[in-house]
């Protein structure tokens, strides 16, 4: 077909949002309260069990917050070699970590700091996982392979 049209080999890149997850904060605070149980329940004597009880309901409720609060990170990876990027900086050796449906991002800042970012299900729905491992399959290998002997 000599008139046919060239089409473009490169995909566009992946574009994500990663915000707060609601599975996170809750199970924050469950596990807040299951460790009050858990103190009360004990053999501690009560004087002590009620304010440890009362620490354990309330840094839970200060990590929950924490967490609800944080910002949405937009995240860019194109399928070229071209570093992947977050709200517009650039993300040293990224690597991506699978856990079943939780997706665990490490990378370096350009402060040389190492920084993590970990997508959960309800903040990662399963079309924009798959867009998300395709896009860095199409990265290549994320490391050279070792040579067995000198």
């Amino acid at each position: 077909m000599r008139n046919s049209r060239h089409w473009s080999t490169t995909s566009a890149p992946c574009r994500l949002e990663l915000g707060a997850s609601r599975i996170l904060c809750v199970t924050l605070l469950v596990l807040g309260m299951l460790a009050a149980v858990c103190v009360l329940m004990s053999e501690m004597p009560t004087y002590l069990a009620v304010p440890l009880a009362a620490l354990a309901l309330i840094h839970a409720a200060h990590l929950s917050a924490t967490q609800w609060k944080r910002p949405l990170r937009r995240l860019v990876v194109p399928h070229s070699a071209a570093p992947a990027t977050i709200d517009g900086v650039d993300m040293d050796g990224l690597q991506v970590y699978w856990r079943g449906p939780l997706a665990v991002l490490v990378w370096r800042g350009p402060d040389g700091r190492r920084h993590r970012l970990h997508g959960w299900p309800d903040t990662l729905r399963r079309p924009v996982r798959r867009e998300l491992r395709l896009a860095l399959a199409a990265r290549g290998p994320a490391r050279v392979p070792r040579s067995v002997a000198p």
